[in-house]
C-alpha cells in the first residue's frame, strides 16, 4: 500500500520518531522512502540516528516531493510550520495532522484547496507499540487515504475512525490523556502492595501487569469490564472487599469526572 509512496514526518519528536520507527519495522516503507523533519541541527542528527533515516532543519525541503505529509509538531506550532512549508505543498498529497485540540477547518484553511486530510490522534503508549489512535477526516479525504493513515498508526497499535469531528475532544481526554490516569492507578495498587508487605519492584510489576491483562481481556474477549469483574469477585472473598473500598472511596466517580473535565478543557482549548 505504502510501497511507492514517500513519506515527510514534519516534527521528529517521540511520536515522530515513533511513526518512523514502527513503519519501518512492519515493512510499510524503506528507510529511504522517509525524509523527517526538525529545528535543529542537534536534534535532527539525533533523530536520524535513532530513527534510522534523512533528517532535515528545513521543513520545505522535506515536503515538497512527499506524497504523505505527517504533521507531528505541538498545537501552537502548527499555524507557523503551515505558513512556512505553504508555498512547496499540492492538493494531491495526504496530510496527517497529530495536533490536538486543533481542528480540521483550521488546518485545511492553510493547506491547497481540495487537500485530503486527517486528524489522528495517537497516544504514548505508541512507543511500546500498545498505541491507540483515533482518526477523523476531512471532506477530501477517500478510502484510499484512510487505508494508508490505517496501515501507519495500526503499525504500532489499535486504530479507530469516527465520523464527527466534535468527538475529538472526548477521545483526547480519554485515549490521550488515558494512560496519565492508569498510571496513577498502577502506582496506587502498588503502594497498596508495599503497604501490605511487597518489595516495591514486585508490587509494580504485579500491578501493572495485572491491569495489562484486564485490558488485554476485555479487547479480546469482547465482554462488558462488569461481566469480567464478576468473574474475579467470588462470593466472600477479598475481591469484594477490595471493591467496597474503591466504591467508599469513590474512584468510579472521579474517574468519570477526570474524563469529563479533560474533554471541557480540550474543548476550552479547541476554541481557542
Amino acid at each position: 500500500m505504502l510501497a511507492n509512496q514517500k513519506v515527510a514526518v514534519i516534527g521528529m519528536g517521540k511520536m515522530g520518531t515513533t511513526i518512523v520507527k514502527a513503519m519501518i519495522q512492519n515493512g510499510l516503507v524503506a528507510p529511504s522512502q522517509i525524509v523527517g523533519s526538525t529545528g535543529h541541527e542537534q536534534t535532527a542528527e539525533r533523530a536520524a540516528k535513532e530513527a534510522g533515516i534523512r533528517v532535515v532543519t528545513d521543513s520545505q525541503s522535506a515536503v515538497r516531493d512527499a506524497n504523505i505529509v505527517i504533521l507531528a509538531v505541538k498545537p501552537q506550532t502548527m499555524m507557523s510550520v503551515l505558513d512556512t512549508i505553504g508555498p512547496y505543498l499540492n492538493s494531491e498529497q495526504l496530510f496527517i495532522s497529530l495536533a490536538a485540540a486543533m481542528s480540521l477547518a483550521k488546518i485545511e484553511a492553510k493547506l491547497p484547496a481540495g487537500s485530503p486530510t486527517i486528524r489522528a490522534m495517537p497516544n504514548l503508549p505508541a512507543l511500546v507499540k500498545e498505541g491507540m489512535t483515533v482518526m477523523c477526516t476531512g471532506q477530501y479525504a477517500m478510502k484510499s487515504h484512510i487505508e494508508m493513515a490505517t496501515a501507519i498508526f495500526g503499525s504500532f497499535g489499535l486504530v479507530r475512525v469516527i465520523d464527527n469531528e466534535d468527538l475529538m475532544d472526548a477521545v483526547t481526554a480519554l485515549a490521550g490523556s488515558g494512560p496519565a490516569y492508569g498510571y496513577i492507578i498502577i502506582e496506587s495498587l502498588a503502594e497498596g502492595g508495599v503497604k501490605a508487605g511487597l518489595p516495591r519492584s514486585l508490587a509494580t510489576t504485579l500491578a501493572a501487569q495485572a491491569m495489562r491483562g484486564a485490558a488485554a481481556m476485555v479487547l479480546e474477549t469482547g465482554e462488558h469490564p462488569a461481566k469480567l469483574k464478576d468473574m474475579v469477585t467470588t462470593p466472600a472473598g477479598t475481591t469484594v472487599d477490595g471493591i467496597m473500598a474503591l466504591e467508599e472511596g469513590s474512584l468510579r466517580v472521579a474517574l468519570i469526572k477526570a474524563v469529563d473535565a479533560a474533554t471541557a478543557k480540550s474543548k476550552e482549548l479547541s476554541k481557542g
